[in-house]
């Protein structure tokens, strides 16, 4: 899929052409439109491509996603530029349901849903130049990318309106319980598990798209929220037994360009400069801009405008904490003065550094390993699921399910990565003996193995609400942040909804 994405103009009004006050002709055969699309194979894998390439928008991960989840962790601060209002408000826990950067999120979701639900509900109205098997897994890809848009929804806002159709006329959808939500995201990623293939029957442009492993990834995701770990293991089990995946020797191949879609990816979301231009500023998917600022944003020697959390830094093991080396993913995440970029050509200097030269600066994703500069178009692909993931999620319920001796092997794979080589838990300073600290220990190694990568947020969230989370890291929360707010423009707009839907406190 790292190929332009074809989109569709689906008009849902028809032209009508009257004469002598009678109607002619109900269908224009020139305009396309549910009545006369979706009838071939081509077509409906354009219609698929179109909700992935919502995923590359301006408000997803072109550049809202990663801000929203970012900035409600503590994996990132203030870096070199004054921080624009509502990205500040976020960060600093003042945000209310005006806020922009929700908002964002919010409509980009539902964008992907509407689009997805147009799939499902004409899926079945091609019968040229298809087969039944290329049917059943582009059903299986709408299924799960609108289960992946409820799990953010419903896991961020709580209960949200199960829009489960396509948006025909202006009449709104009614606001669900989360407990609903949850089930109709598992309901759909179960759906899209029955269809879909595993990722090795994916090859050329098809490389990218949802497998059976994706599907089954983030139901167990979903399922671990919930704090369902039984549930959960049993996702994790299938994807680690399918043999599917494997850790890459290499820690920083998973967010350099040259060795995208590699064998820990479990998916990503495609990018490609080659498709790129001035126009990713107004990325919405339409596939004119299949870029990402991520780059740009948070670069050393570009804007800067996020950076890694003095705290997170701090958190790796180094010599003066008991360990016997420092933590190398130290270097391959973060930037800091001395450092080379420009495939070696050039130094990070006080006087290339935007800001407070003395902190460090985000090396995960940044395209300047190769080159002097960022810029706004970044090709470099979104791992939102990596292995390392899933085996840190298996550590997890293993641990609370049968203890730490389960817990182990699973908790210590990402350590001994042929580049990374720590000392294997237990250690000094997190000793695994009861299952308290065995947690300890699994927090520790998913702050420190995949810091920026838009998993933080959550796994605070789920902890806290399970009660297992060692102190407070978010400066200002306050119980009302534990859901989002819902868009005051979704309140005003959505005929199904009141002002007694919004979440409480807002």
């Amino acid at each position: 899929m790292k190929t332009r994405s074809t989109l569709l103009a689906i008009i849902m009004s028809v032209g009508m052409i009257a004469c002598d006050e009678e109607v002619l002709s109900p269908i224009n055969p020139n305009q396309l439109g549910t009545e006369t699309f979706y009838r071939t194979g081509p077509q409906l894998v354009a219609a698929i491509n179109s909700v992935y390439a919502t995923l590359q928008g301006n408000n997803l991960y072109n550049r809202e996603y990663f801000f929203l989840h970012d900035l409600l962790s503590d994996d990132v601060e203030t870096g070199g530029a004054q921080l624009e209002a509502p990205r500040a408000q976020v960060l600093n826990y003042v945000f209310d349901a005006s806020n922009p950067q929700v908002e964002a999120n919010w409509r980009g979701w539902y964008r992907l849903i509407h689009r997805a639900n147009l799939v499902l509900e004409n899926a079945d109205n091609a019968t040229e130049n298809i087969t039944e098997d290329l049917r059943k897994r582009i059903v299986g890809e709408a299924y799960f990318l609108r289960g992946l848009a409820f799990y953010e929804l419903s896991t961020l806002w709580g209960g949200v309106p199960l829009m489960t159709t396509s948006a025909a006329s202006p009449e709104g959808f009614a606001r669900a319980t989360q407990e609903q939500s949850y089930a109709q995201s598992l309901s759909d990623l179960n759906e899209a598990i029955s269809r879909l293939p595993l990722r090795s029957a994916y090859s050329g442009s098809d490389v990218g798209r949802a497998s059976k492993g994706t599907a089954q990834a983030v139901a167990a995701k979903l399922l671990m929220f919930q704090g369902n770990f039984t549930g959960a293991k049993a996702f994790l089990t299938e994807i680690i037994n399918s043999n599917q995946y494997e850790l890459t020797d290499r820690y920083l191949d998973n967010f350099e360009e040259e060795s995208e879609n590699n064998s820990e990816s479990i998916w990503e979301i495609q990018f490609s400069e080659a498709f790129g231009n001035a126009g990713g500023w107004n990325a919405d998917g339409t596939g004119i801009a299949e870029v990402t600022f991520r780059g740009q944003e948070y670069g050393p020697n570009a804007w800067r405008n996020l950076i890694p959390n003095t705290g997170l830094v701090a958190s790796y093991e180094r010599p003066a904490n008991g360990a016997p080396k420092e933590d190398p993913r130290v270097s391959y995440n973060f930037y800091r003065l001395g450092d080379t970029f420009n495939a070696g050509a050039s130094v990070l200097t006080q006087s290339t550094v935007q800001g407070d030269f003395n902190k460090a600066s985000w090396r995960k994703y940044q395209t300047i390993y190769k080159r002097a500069n960022e810029n706004t178009q970044s090709g470099i692909n979104f791992r939102v699921i990596r292995y390392a993931d899933v085996l840190l999620m298996m550590a997890e319920v293993e641990n609370e399910i049968s203890g730490p001796a389960a817990a182990l092997p699973y908790l210590n794979m990402t350590r001994k990565r042929a580049d990374v080589q720590m000392a294997e838990y237990p250690t000094a300073q997190y000793p695994t003996g009861t299952k308290e600290q065995t947690r300890l220990a699994i927090q520790h190694e998913r702050r420190v193995e995949m810091p920026g990568e838009q998993v933080r947020n959550r796994d605070i969230r789920r902890w806290r609400r399970m009660g297992t989370l060692q102190g407070e890291p978010i400066t200002g929360y306050q119980a009302k942040y534990d859901l989002l707010p819902i868009p005051t423009v979704e309140l005003d707009n959505n005929s199904a909804l009141t002002n007694a839907d919004q979440n409480p406190s807002y």
